[in-house]
């Protein structure tokens, strides 16, 4: 029951919309925010918050805990923080630190350099817009190491508020024109909820393109052609999203595929941008990460010095998982200098991305070398971690392909799994009496019978007829396991009822 308050509260706001008072209401707001949808902290995920708190309440379920696998949050999920990065944000957090021999020198040199390089030596200072200067050479060292001494120039790095920010930053710079005019921008299908969110936002035009999960998820160039064609004939397609790797469907993208790529861009006069936060998460032999920059630069100067490419990386996937500092950069190449003062314009409006997240951005960029006292630990960590990643990763398809009714395509990289569920027609009919997508009629059951929480398949998008959902691989092995184990025991369960 509302508390008497809620009540009151309720009849006193009737009132005033009855009388025409209030301002904001769901009828006079910004239409384009009521298209925004975000599967992965959608209405599941709000039933499986209100479950939680009935579990604590007492009440009964045949269940003892909600499991989470809806969302890439590993530290939630319990992998452990690098001892490194928490040494150094410890220092610079609170630098009398610095004074106690508890710390390592090269982690006391690291926030002692960063600190230096704040207003006032604190991390509690606005820093440049862009971002702090030391950070985004280190930034472009990194890169330049990664990409085999291709050159980054510094200027063309900007820190960001995760990998998301830069995103939408820069779909907001290309977002123009009305009716026929007006900018699509093409994503792959199945996607991740973010790209659809800010460009119902924006009022962009979303063009689809979808991913062969046939081929393990691989790109085809014949269907972004397809899609590239149909989209021409009601919108301006300017722009074309590739994640690499794969959020959710966790494929790696081949070298040849990106080359691909690069060359339809190149000659559909398309911007590139390369969601590459998960290029640590690889973990399929024979597969390998390839930047796109790098590809870009390898292919010659009629494509280097031609194709517009905007980059994108973060502190919350990887072997880091620190979703919470918020912490992440961009890459742009070939962008108008003219257009870039704009872009620099426009991130100066919300002053700078968070300092602590800028400084763990740093640290994932300037780890630990040989030599220094923090290496070989934080090597241990870094490969343990992934290792552990890798193994999660097979044992989950491995798993899911055992039930029948559910085909799980290898999981080469990235934090998830993307299996396709076959559903009986009778479910598929009281879903659809019910409103909701069939594998949201799934998933909600599942929630409701086993305490699993799942993404539908539908939140990402899929072709037509088809039914998956996406779970993480982040949950520790053994409840990895359980989750697994009720899964299948749900599925073979669900079939049976609606058969």
């Amino acid at each position: 029951m509302p508390s008497r308050s809620v009540c009151v509260f309720t009849r006193v706001n009737d009132a005033r919309y009855a009388a025409g008072y209030l301002v904001l209401t769901i009828h006079t707001m910004n239409p384009t925010v009521k298209k925004v949808e975000y599967a992965v902290r959608g209405p599941i995920v709000q039933r499986a918050v209100q479950i939680e708190k009935e579990l604590k309440e007492g009440v009964k379920k045949p269940f003892t805990e909600v499991i989470k696998a809806n969302i890439g949050d590993a530290h939630a999920m319990g992998q452990q923080p690098i001892t490194f990065f928490r040494q150094v944000l410890a220092l610079c957090s609170y630098p009398e630190l610095l004074k106690d021999n508890m710390f390592p020198e090269d982690a006391k040199n690291r926030a002692r350099r960063i600190l230096q390089a704040c207003g006032g030596s604190s991390i509690g200072a606005y820093s440049a817009s862009q971002g702090i200067e030391c950070v985004r050479q280190d930034v472009a060292r990194y890169i330049e190491c990664r990409d085999g001494g291709v050159p980054c120039d510094p200027d063309n790095i900007y820190l960001t508020t995760g990998a998301s920010d830069g995103i939408v930053t820069m779909l907001k710079l290309l977002v123009c024109g009305e009716g026929p005019t007006r900018t699509g921008v093409m994503i792959s299908i199945p996607q991740y909820p973010l790209y659809s969110a800010a460009l119902a936002e924006l009022a962009a035009v979303q063009v689809n393109y979808y991913l062969n999960e046939d081929k393990c998820w691989s790109m085809d160039v014949s269907e972004l052609e397809r899609s590239l064609s149909e989209a021409r004939k009601y919108c301006n397609p300017k722009a074309l999203c590739v994640i690499n790797p794969g959020n959710p469907t966790g494929q790696v993208q081949s070298r040849q595929c990106i080359e691909d790529v690069i060359r339809f861009a190149a000659k559909e006069h398309l911007f590139l941008m390369a969601d590459e936060v998960y290029q640590d998460n690889v973990y399929a032999e024979g597969c390998q990460f390839h930047s796109f920059k790098k590809v870009l630069f390898e292919m010659g100067p009629q494509y280097s010095n031609t194709v517009e490419l905007a980059s994108f990386h973060s502190t919350s996937k990887c072997y880091m998982g620190e979703c919470g500092f918020r912490g992440g950069y961009m890459e742009v190449i070939n962008m108008d200098p003219e257009v870039k003062a704009q872009l620099t314009k426009l991130v100066s409006v919300r002053l700078c991305p968070p300092v602590p997240g800028q400084a763990l951005m740093d640290l994932v960029v300037n780890s630990p070398k040989p030599g220094e006292p923090s290496y070989n630990n934080f090597m241990k960590e870094r490969t343990a971690t992934l290792s552990l990643l890798a193994e999660k990763a097979k044992l989950t398809k491995e798993i899911l392909n055992t039930v029948p009714g559910i085909t799980c395509n290898p999981v080469q990289g990235a934090m998830y799994s993307f299996p396709k569920i076959s559903l009986p027609e009778k479910a598929i009919k009281e879903a659809k009496a019910l409103g909701q997508a069939p594998d949201m009629f799934y998933c909600m059951k599942m929630l409701e019978e086993t305490g699993i929480c799942l993404v539908p398949g539908s939140g990402f998008g899929q072709k037509e007829g088809t039914y998956h959902f996406r779970m993480t691989i982040l949950p520790p092995t053994d409840k990895l396991k359980i989750l697994l184990a009720k899964v299948k025991e749900f599925h073979q369960k669900f079939t049976k009822q609606y058969s």
